[in-house]
């Protein structure tokens, strides 16, 4: 499991302009990288969307669930 520390380490990353700097100098092996770096923390936001949803609203009455991809 990830600890709170590095994934503040990979915000303070992006944030700071270096994740940007470093995909404009690498080569294209780390352009693409980064880019698979970007894409699989996109889909891991998406599933923590999701689990939290599903945690914050268990219990509840199934018409409170937001519906998913709409507004809640």
């Amino acid at each position: 499991m990830l600890k709170m520390e590095e994934l503040q380490e990979l915000e303070n990353y992006i944030r700071s302009g270096e994740l940007e700097k470093d995909f404009h100098d690498g080569c294209e092996n780390d352009r693409h990288y980064l880019l698979e770096l970007l894409e699989k923390l996109m889909d891991i936001g998406e599933l923590a969307d999701e689990a939290a949803t599903r945690l914050i609203y268990r219990g509840l009455n199934p018409a409170f669930m937001p519906e998913k991809g709409g507004e809640a």
